[in-house]
């Protein structure tokens, strides 16, 4: 009993400051304190420059040789296809409208792996844990902002036949995935880049999570809340027990255990990634819904991810 007590506080302590931030900028916003302006711009200097810089500086300073796992990595990759290929098929049924269907979507399917899951990797199995944590960072999070791109711009064309030439050309223009392809570039030609590079980015990426949060609260709307409860709750039951749990059992039953198994699961049942607020603003999505979502998966996760660290504990196989 105390050693899941012991978990419990151990997880809250690294979500419960997220929502606290969350809730501030709800408040600053109901008092005025921030205004629709500030969120907008705040939400573009994230998207635009803030997030990718976080993303080039935490992949250029890991050391992505030394825990390398083929088979976690590319178990990791196909599972992620499956879970997006899955949901956009329960919305598709759904019948959701263009601007709720990617941000559903995007909110069960997207994990906030940099943040929550990093930082549960490391509390979990230290710097080893962290450094494995990373390698699914940087791979995985290119593989979201491609899948969160067309899911957030499909839905607008699909009165239209697919076009891939343009959808490719949004993609190549994302400031996320610009950021991710040039730092496994410089990794791959073992180039460091300049101190000053890297400590200007440090700067930015150290106001990333603060002015997301604060931007993710104040676009909070109590009434459009309670419209679209259902719709959050929804995604928010698919990203912390629907999703985690196939492919933690996946994973266990084609043989992962220990380290891996755990890193997969905690990186998979992280609540929803702040960054999917970002990009819904910047491409037409229901930000309100997307910072539901966010807000639930954060406070819920609390208890979500206890109970799976517990339950894989109890059973001896992380």
């Amino acid at each position: 009993m105390s050693s899941f007590i012991d978990l419990l506080l151990f997880t809250s302590n690294i979500t419960l400051p997220i929502f606290i931030i969350v809730f501030l900028g709800w408040f600053l916003r109901r008092s005025d304190w921030l205004t629709d302006d500030f969120i907008h711009a705040g939400s573009k200097l994230v998207f635009n420059i803030a997030l990718p810089a976080l993303l080039f500086t935490k992949i250029t300073a890991s050391d992505l040789s030394s825990v390398f796992d083929t088979r976690q990595v590319v178990y990791a990759l196909l599972i992620t296809v499956f879970g997006f290929i899955f949901t956009w098929w329960v919305s598709g049924r759904m019948k959701l409208l263009p601007e709720n269907r990617g941000v559903f979507v995007q909110g069960a399917f997207r994990g906030n792996m940099g943040i929550v899951g990093l930082a549960l990797c490391m509390n979990m199995y230290g710097d080893e844990g962290l450094a494995v944590g990373s390698i699914l960072l940087a791979f995985l999070t290119l593989l979201y902002n491609v899948l969160s791109v067309f899911a957030l711009t499909q839905p607008f064309h699909s009165d239209q036949r697919f076009n891939g030439w343009v959808m490719s050309k949004d993609m190549a223009k994302n400031p996320l995935i610009i950021a991710i392809l040039a730092a496994l570039l410089l990794k791959f030609m073992q180039f460091t880049p300049p101190a000053v590079i890297m400590k200007t980015g440090e700067y930015f990426s150290n106001m990333t999570l603060p002015l997301a949060l604060l931007c993710v609260g104040g676009s909070i709307n109590l009434k459009a809340l309670k419209e679209s409860s259902g719709l959050a709750l929804g995604a928010t039951l698919l990203k912390l027990v629907g999703l985690p749990f196939l492919f933690t059992l996946g994973a266990f039953l084609i043989g992962f255990k220990g380290l891996l198994l755990g890193t997969l699961f905690l990186m998979f049942a992280s609540p929803t990634a702040t960054a999917s607020f970002v990009m819904a603003k910047a491409m037409r999505g229901n930000a309100e819904l997307a910072a539901t979502i966010i807000a639930l998966s954060t406070v819920l996760s609390l208890l979500t991810v206890s109970a799976g660290i517990f339950i894989l504990r109890a059973l001896g196989i992380a």
